[in-house]
């Protein structure tokens, strides 16, 4: 429907205008009555629905209404598949319209920087290419159904210590390349109706009223259209927030915010142009919602239950399968040994919590599917905590720290009679939740005491992992099979069930980096930070970049995982083998399933920049594909690559750019096994203006082929003895790195001020 929108403002008095920028409690827009303006509700759920019950409490603690409860986003990011993110979004937005919800706070698009934050269980990738993609994809599915997404946590929200109050120090080509990209390609193909700004600052300034993240970046060069709403609680000052981009505090300041706004516009301090054009932006999506409401709308849980299995599926990543212990023959006696086999540990603690509809338990559906041929005996082997909350905490100790020697005897007299046993371990939800970071990367002793003592009296130990970010495993050597399910939502173990017995093959791959131990990754030395600030000393080298610069093998890598099956890639080839930086370049690639049972394989492909100027990554991930194939079956796949394929953040320019020259194109199936590899020649169509200086070096200028001619010559005419060609060793890289400023010493005043200048005029 068609309004007239300044008209509505116009009507609008300063403190119905004012109140409009706020909360009306903890779910809720406020209304204007009188101008048909609705209040609308807003909820919790980048992987399903958390809307608290008509009781709902001042600070949404309570519980909510029964929602699919679909794979966290850590999972969902293992499978690849854009498709897949698309139709888990179009789920949970039939269920917001089915609730009368009308902006899901989700997706979450941070960067995991550190594999110890708390939250990484909502978060996609360390890569931004990959989390950006799939975050346009889930966005898509859910705005598909009239609903609006809140794209969070806008920007470099990467810990939970200090959280609210944290100053993240990040150099601006770091910011671009990893923490701001993650975010910006889902803004600009998907237009999420909100973004949410997170509570830390950048760089010195609130997250919240950082104008230059808020509205020079997000609103005038991605060209975002919605309106930015803050994480709650996360406003510091109201009226500077305002003038920087943020048009919704939330939740309620109980009048505070608005009191603000007023007495500012009154003052002049805030005109009330800023402040009218903040809340057409509020009504523009207010009114969106109220258009796209579905009266009587409905959803089958049965039919989400079902998607949420197939999703599961999908995610969960094999990592290990000597002498093919897996799939599962449907014959002889198997152990299912683990609490989490009969009580999954499913999803995250915190505002993502999700009241599911129904919830699998791995060890009924591995019942359901063994068949009368197959003996099933179970064990607990471990305590589990007696509760979990929506925010979990570290206070108390996880009744899985300390190995019950009574559960494990226990587990091992079954193992010791099964022919394979399967132990079901992880992080419980006190190990990792929003509100804390890790401060280690083991399981719970019992947890990690029953793998070892289980692998001695079974040689055939398969080991099925539920935790929400990367783990040690000291016990891996003497298991035969490890199964990495994330947190795989309600139909967890039916998923599994699926998988173990070949109902399905495992086709998910790692979406971040599983480091041997804590002490490698890349951020170790600057997390959390001190009590003020934390430096992001590592820069761009982030996850595989950091592993790979330093040729050091993790425990697994970026995009690893395994199949039932085997492919093969050959035959890589490009349109064109020099291109412009304005041009695209498609490339293909063959794939085979080379083995006996159908799968699917994640085809990726990575850019490296042969020769730099500047700093880059070893390599890149700029394409991914999940494909299809049936025993014998051969595809082309086809990527297709733009500018940003092969261009790095420039500082100078303050822009992307590419520099002339060679770059590889690298594909295969994780970023450790690229086989496939050619070469193109990318010509920049953007020319950089050097400035050369008093402090500009030799060498830098020798660099530049106009400026090695005219210093050539210029040294010539002057027959300047110092910079003859046969200098080599300590003396060429002295004079390599000096400044031109030096050469008035180096010549013993044969070079003039006057003559510098001259030459500078001619450089420049």
């Amino acid at each position: 429907m068609s309004r007239d929108l300044k008209s509505i403002i116009e009507k609008m008095t300063l403190e119905e205008k004012a109140g409009l920028c706020s909360g009306l409690d903890f779910w809720h827009t406020k209304g204007v009555e009188r101008l048909n303006i609705p209040s609308i509700m807003v909820s919790d759920g980048p992987h399903g629905l958390r809307k608290q019950a008509e009781d709902a409490d001042h600070l949404g603690l309570n519980v909510s209404v029964p929602a699919t409860c679909f794979p966290s986003g850590a999972t969902l990011a293992c499978s690849w598949d854009r498709a897949l993110l698309e139709k888990v979004g179009e789920a949970i937005g039939r269920e917001c319209q089915a609730q009368d919800v009308s902006i899901l706070l989700g997706p979450a698009a941070n960067i995991k920087r550190s594999p110890l934050c708390g939250r990484n269980f909502e978060y996609f990738s360390e890569d931004p290419y990959l989390s950006s993609e799939l975050a346009a994809s889930h966005i898509k599915g859910v705005q598909n159904q009239g609903i609006g997404t809140s794209l969070k946590h806008y920007t470099a929200n990467n810990q939970e210590y200090k959280r609210l109050l944290i100053d993240v120090i990040v150099d601006e080509r770091t910011l671009r390349e990893i923490y701001l990209a993650s975010f910006e390609g889902a803004i600009k193909k998907s237009q999420p109706w909100t973004v949410m700004c997170a509570y830390n600052k950048v760089n010195g300034e609130y997250c919240s009223e950082n104008k230059y993240l808020l509205t020079d970046i997000l609103r005038d060069e991605w060209g975002y259209e919605g309106f930015v709403v803050s994480d709650w609680g996360a406003v510091n000052e109201r009226v500077d927030a305002l003038i920087a981009g943020l048009e919704l505090e939330m939740p309620s300041s109980g009048g505070i915010g608005d009191k603000k706004i007023i007495e500012a516009v009154k003052s002049g301090i805030l005109p009330e142009s800023v402040l009218d054009g903040a809340v057409e932006r509020l009504l523009k999506i207010i009114f969106r919602a109220v258009d796209n409401k579905r009266e009587d709308a409905t959803f089958d849980e049965d039919a989400h239950h079902k998607l949420a299995r197939e999703i599961a599926r999908e995610s969960m990543v094999l990592l290990k399968n000597e002498d093919e212990i897996l799939p599962l023959k449907k014959e002889g006696t198997v152990a299912i040994i683990g609490g989490f086999a009969k009580r999954p540990r499913y999803q995250g603690g915190g505002s993502s919590h999700v009241n599911p509809t129904k919830l699998d338990s791995a060890l009924e559906e591995i019942e359901k599917l063994a068949g009368d041929q197959m003996k099933i005996l179970y064990a607990d082997g471990y305590r589990l905590d007696e509760e979990s909350g929506l925010f979990s905490s570290q206070v108390f100790k996880s009744a899985s720290d300390v190995a019950d020697e009574t559960l494990i005897e226990e587990a091992k007299e079954i193992a010791a009679k099964s022919d394979v046993a399967v132990v079901f371990a992880g992080l419980p939800e006190s190990y990792e939740s929003e509100g804390f970071d890790r401060k280690h990367l083991r399981i719970p002793e019992g947890h990690s005491q029953l793998i070892e003592e289980i692998s001695k009296v079974n040689e055939n130990t398969v080991v099925v992992l539920s935790n929400g970010a990367p783990i040690e495993m000291p016990w891996l050597d003497e298991v035969k099979g490890v199964l990495e399910c994330y947190l795989g939502g309600q139909a967890f173990g039916g998923a599994v069930a699926d998988l173990l017995f070949g109902e399905a093959n495992p086709c998910g791959k790692l979406a971040e980096t599983f480091p041997v131990k804590l002490s490698d990754n890349p951020s170790h030395l600057n997390f959390p930070g001190d009590d003020k600030k934390v430096e992001y000393r590592e820069g761009l080298f982030v996850g595989y970049r950091y592993y790979e610069a330093k040729e050091m093998m993790p425990l697994f890598p970026f995009g690893y995982g395994l199949s039932y099956t085997t492919f093969e890639y050959t035959n890589i080839g490009v349109d064109k083998n020099s291109i412009l930086d304005t041009e695209e370049l498609n490339v293909n690639v063959k794939v085979k399933n080379t083995g006996s049972m159908a799968g699917k394989e994640i085809v990726q492909l990575y850019v490296r920049d042969v020769e730099s100027s500047v700093i880059r990554p070893i390599k890149e991930l700029k394409g991914f594909e999940k494909v299809s194939l049936d025993p014998g079956e051969e595809k082309t796949v086809t990527f297709t690559l733009g500018k940003r394929a092969f261009a790095y953040y420039n500082e100078d320019i303050n822009d992307w750019y590419v520099e002339d020259g060679e770059f590889e194109i690298l594909v295969g199936g994780s970023s450790d096994c690229t086989p496939l590899k050619t070469v193109v020649y990318v010509s920049s169509t953007e020319k950089v203006e050097k400035v050369y200086t008093r402090n500009s070096t030799i060498g830098e200028i020798m660099e530049d082929p106009i400026g090695r001619k005219l210093v050539t010559k210029f040294m010539q005419e002057n027959n300047f003895e110092i910079f003859k060609d046969e200098l080599s060793g300590g003396m060429a890289e002295i004079i390599k790195n000096t400044p031109l400023r030096n050469l008035t010493m180096l010549t013993n005043g044969q070079v003039t001020e006057d003559i510098l200048d001259s030459l500078l005029a001619k450089l420049n």
